[in-house]
């Protein structure tokens, strides 16, 4: 953090204290170093009046995308036991449906929680996407879509060659979604965007807006494919991703080498030979003078890779002086001080440092580099990157030609392991396609015995292909096909160790409407027999033909738990009761409670308690007491 970016004492500048809170935790009313008041006003729902120009991203339909990301969800999802794998035990999600409302309803349990988002987005080349206008109007739109009910009346949006270059609808297709997901990123997390050149500039003025100008790490270049694109005018080879952070407390680990960064080898293991002399002409002896000194070679005084020993002090053995020159030739530096050095082994058989001489009769000292790692770098041009290999990798799992363009495994992997090394993170992808981010990451632990965590959305768009009649179905079966051939792998294999705790399964789930009735104004009653009849119809507030699972799910949802949370059935006064999460969370779905089973819930000792407001049949002075109970052990008890 530079000087003028630290945090100051409240007791010094409370303002700027506040100002730089406001900051971290909403950098999207920010511009230019300056509040936007008029995105802080609405923000807060404010009313927004014209004023002076200043720089920002607009466009149309902007006013309307910050809408729909403060209305609230109406929807919920529901559980696919039998599209799953090992559902009771894995906590990895396939989620089905419109990405805008998922983020909504994960916002709740699953906020500062994922380390790496690793989406694909329509590039905005001409051909349509489609996504609901408005999840609040468009929840039948998106059921219609889905083929959940009949195609009358579907609203959805589109990008045809009819309309510009539809920059504005893809905005406002995006806008929102990234919002959302920012929310859902751990402190340390990262965002990687994969984008071509159509959107490139507006893609990175809108993360700019959204995640903090500060906050951008890099514009990677991918060359996506060798040959390049022959029919235009430059043969375009590349792609980019674009790589911002949540805030400034994100780290990026550092790659594996291949086996040729390290191409010697002693009895202590492989290295590669470093000169210690900084070759930069920008630093030597002029403002580095503790740095420049001579270093002694012995000649005679071999390691036992043949090179000789050095030391800091000179002696008959250690002879030869040698100084650190730059590239041309002047006084230079070390990389190392003398401290370093003289804390370093020099003298074993394997020591740190050593010297070699050149073909002119000089000497070099070298460092005996045993990194086994590297800082990723902006371009990457290796061959698991280039798209065509997207193509080969599906059809090796036998899904050829039912799905154009997938990324390759490859390059989800390498955003992956530059984002994450820790255990049971996780990685989010709400572009999902044909599941190269889940196939990545099963993958990923297998190589490396990690158990890192996934979460892929993927809207059922429809598909020509009868066995697999939308996207969301191609992007189940790949992740179950690549769970099975990573078990079949692991079958004959009699080292085991760590494989029996890494999560080969997923929790399926898709979008629908809530579980719960819910009261629509619009349809107010006119008279006394109008009012009985909706009285009538909302007695029972749970929608028809919902499984007891269904309910289950949304109130997990509710109450700020994972979907990927234990379940567990437990017996309290004879009557079902669901454990969650060990116990924090009770949920009782009987019709009817009573005081004795309250009680036995109470005794329990959970954080929370949630019941179906109709089992209490109207007993309000029950439910009053059983609040009130609760409060007094430090529980919280609610119905819905």
């Amino acid at each position: 953090m530079t000087d003028d970016t630290k945090l100051p004492l409240a007791s010094e500048n409370p303002a700027g204290a506040l100002l730089n809170q406001l900051r971290e935790t909403a950098p999207h009313l920010f511009s230019e170093g300056k509040v936007d008041w008029e995105k802080l006003k609405a923000t807060l729902g404010e009313a927004i009046e014209t004023g002076p120009e200043r720089y920002g991203l607009t466009w149309a339909g902007k006013a309307e995308a910050f809408r729909n990301v403060q209305s609230a969800s109406v929807g919920t999802l529901l559980p696919m036991p039998e599209e799953s794998v090992n559902f009771d035990t894995s906590e990895n999600l396939v989620i089905e449906g419109d990405n805008l409302e998922v983020l909504k309803l994960l916002q709740k349990s699953y906020h500062g929680k994922v380390k790496m988002i690793y989406i694909d987005p329509p590039y905005n080349t001409g051909n349509e996407f489609i996504y609901p206008d408005n999840y609040r109007e468009g929840l039948d739109d998106y059921l219609r879509y889905s083929g959940q009910v009949s195609d009358e009346g579907l609203k959805q949006s589109t990008n045809t060659e009819t309309g510009g270059r539809f920059h504005s609808k893809w905005l406002n297709m995006m806008y929102p979604r990234l919002f959302l997901a920012r929310n859902l990123l751990r402190d340390d997390g990262v965002i990687f965007v994969s984008i071509d050149d159509n959107e490139y500039f507006n893609l990175r003025s809108l993360m700019n807006e959204i995640f903090g100008e500060e906050n951008f790490i890099s514009s990677i270049i991918v060359q996506a494919n060798k040959r390049g694109q022959t029919y235009k005018e430059i043969a375009k080879t590349h792609e980019y991703i674009l790589l911002y952070s949540r805030g400034m407390d994100a780290v990026l680990y550092e790659l594996e080498k291949n086996d040729e960064a390290l191409p010697f080898e002693d009895s202590k293991g492989k290295f590669d030979l470093w000169e210690l002399r900084n070759r930069n002409p920008k630093f030597g002896r002029f403002n580095r003078p503790n740095l420049f000194f001579p270093i002694y070679v012995a000649p005679s005084l071999k390691d036992e890779s043949g090179y000789s020993n050095v030391s800091l002090e000179h002696s008959e053995t250690f002879s030869v002086e040698v100084f650190p020159r730059n590239s041309e030739g002047a006084d230079g530096c070390w990389r190392w001080g003398r401290d370093k050095i003289q804390g370093s082994d020099t003298t074993s058989k394997t020591p740190v440092l050593v010297a070699k001489q050149k073909r002119d009769g000089r000497w070099n000292v070298y460092e005996k580099s045993r990194k086994s790692t590297t800082k990723a770098k902006s371009l990457w041009d290796e061959t698991a990157v280039i798209s065509e290999q997207g193509t080969i990798e599906l059809g090796e799992l036998g899904l050829s030609g039912i799905f154009d363009h997938p990324k390759p495994i490859g390059l989800v992997k390498k955003c992956v392991q530059i984002a994450s090394n820790q255990e049971e993170d996780i990685v989010l992808d709400f572009f999902a396609g044909c599941g190269t981010t889940g196939d990545a990451v099963l993958r990923l632990n297998h190589e490396a015995g990690g158990n890192i965590r996934f979460i892929l959305v993927q809207l059922p768009e429809k598909t020509d292909n009868s066995d697999y009649p939308t996207i969301a179905h191609i992007t189940r079966e790949r992740v179950r096909r690549v769970i099975s051939k990573l078990n079949e792998a692991d079958a004959n294999k009699l080292d085991l160790e760590g494989k029996a705790t890494q999560d080969r399964g997923f929790r399926a789930f898709k979008l629908s409407s809530s579980n719960f009735k819910i009261w629509d104004a619009n349809q107010a009653a006119t008279n006394a027999q109008q009012l009985a009849e909706q009285l009538r119809l909302y007695a029972d507030n749970v929608q028809g033909k919902r499984s007891q699972d269904d309910i289950l799910f949304e109130l997990i949802l509710k109450a700020g738990l994972p979907l990927s949370s234990k379940v567990e059935k437990i017996d309290v006064e004879e009557k079902p009761v669901y454990a969650i999460a060990e116990g924090q969370l009770l949920i009782c779905l009987e019709n009817t409670i009573d005081q004795a089973l309250l009680r036995g819930m109470l005794a329990k000792e959970p954080l929370q308690i949630l019941c179906l407001d109709t089992a209490f049949q109207g007993n309000d002075p029950l439910k009053t007491n059983a609040v009130l109970e609760a409060k007094s052990h430090g529980i919280t008890f609610r119905t819905v």
